[in-house]
């Protein structure tokens, strides 16, 4: 995990052109996002293909993600950050931030670990960070087989899109999620730090993983 030093970001949102900034407290986040080989250990997961084991887990839902955190947290005998119910739209689903388990990222936390300090739109050039529309061959790579930003960090732009924690907008979506970074098949306008784009939390497709994080 990486160390990712406490500081402020501002956020933005396209579609309503509105801005917020937010408070950032030192956490770790992985490196990489979640691979296959690393999903499949954890879980016991044999329905995940053995194939390309390093490339980043897919059609994993957001229950999905955050069921697998608190399931990696008890492996390694840390407290769970998540206590939730039955409901479908896991609008009950609940994150203990003082715990010391694996959890997503918070959508500020991701920007701001993307972003390693810099206000651009990505961290570099795109060709050289992230595995898109236009040099993927339509398929998706080993992780960390591009350049990482100043902080350590792999595929944040590109690759895969990575859920995080937050809601998108409660009042106009309902329960859906944030997730971020744009994918192996999007265009550069996907692949953009600011970019944020949402779905259900059962939403399972092949673009789509996530990377763990835990508080300090």
């Amino acid at each position: 995990m990486i160390r990712v030093p406490a500081g402020r970001i501002l956020l933005r949102d396209e579609g309503t052109r509105t801005n917020w900034v937010a408070e950032v407290g030192e956490f770790l986040l992985a490196p990489y996002p979640v691979t296959r080989e690393f999903y499949r250990a954890v879980a016991s997961a044999t329905e995940v293909p053995s194939a390309a084991p390093l490339t980043p887990m897919t059609e994993v839902s957001w229950k999905d993600a955050v069921r697998f955190c608190n399931l990696l947290s008890e492996t390694a005998g840390l407290t769970p950050c998540y206590s939730f119910g039955d409901d479908l739209d896991a609008q009950d689903v609940v994150c203990d931030w003082d715990a010391d388990g694996y959890r997503l990222p918070s959508e500020a936390e991701w920007e701001y670990a993307c972003r390693a300090g810099t206000t651009g739109v990505r961290y570099g050039e795109l060709d050289e960070i992230a595995w898109y529309r236009e040099n993927s061959g339509g398929r998706l790579h080993d992780v960390g087989t591009k350049a990482p930003n100043a902080w350590g960090l792999y595929d944040m732009i590109g690759n895969v899109w990575e859920w995080c924690w937050d809601v998108y907008d409660a009042a106009v979506y309902g329960p859906y999620r944030v997730f971020r970074g744009g994918g192996a098949h999007d265009l550069p306008r996907g692949c953009r730090a600011a970019c944020r784009r949402k779905s259900h939390p059962t939403l399972r497709i092949d673009d789509l993983g996530f990377r763990l994080a835990r508080s300090v």
